[in-house]
């Protein structure tokens, strides 16, 4: 899978919402997690809970994936609504060097959480998503790196999934029509 480099544009806090945990039947390494967004023509590669912290054990099973409403992108360059997901589900574990593979949904779990806004480029193409807003959830760099998403500031550098121009998604499945996400 081939991953962009963007720019961070902006950081917002938005307050509170429902957010999704995706827990899953295997270990995530170090530079893996899974392509999510609140639009589906930029998906960031929001790192798994490998990395060790201050505040809580790892969980290298888990990604903290963001609100009920995000996408994920799943088998079959198809995109799903996080809150869709359940126990047997298949999703995709991507690393930083665009290497993907199939693993499954053990539970979601959604609680309510405080959010931040991101917001990236690439060219021309603009895209959004929100996060929750802790040290513990992590976007990654071009060279594997988790960088928290407290620390992030605009100009930073992460990784995306980017459709090109003229692509849009209807039913989480990629189509070549006019589709407007705001």
């Amino acid at each position: 899978m081939e991953l962009s480099t963007v720019e961070i544009t902006k950081i917002e806090e938005v307050g509170s919402g429902d957010r999704v945990c995706i827990d899953t039947d295997t270990e995530l390494k170090l530079g893996e997690g899974m392509l999510i967004g609140s639009l589906s023509r930029g998906l960031f590669l929001v790192h798994s809970e490998t990395v060790e912290n201050p505040y809580v054990e790892t969980r290298p099973f888990r990604v903290n994936a963001g609100p009920v409403s995000a996408y994920v992108l799943v088998p079959g360059n198809k995109t799903r609504y996080l809150v869709e997901l359940k126990g047997g589900d298949p999703v995709l574990a991507v690393n930083f060097r665009g290497n993907v593979r199939e693993i499954r949904v053990v539970r979601s779990k959604i609680e309510t959480r405080p959010f931040l806004l991101i917001e990236a480029k690439l060219g021309k193409a603009e895209f959004h998503s929100f996060l929750q807003n802790a040290e513990t959830v992590r976007l990654v760099t071009g060279d594997g790196r988790a960088v928290s998403v407290v620390n992030l500031k605009p100009g930073d550098k992460v990784l995306a999934l980017v459709d090109k121009e003229g692509v849009g998604r209807h039913f989480g499945m990629a189509v070549e029509e006019t589709i407007i996400e705001k």
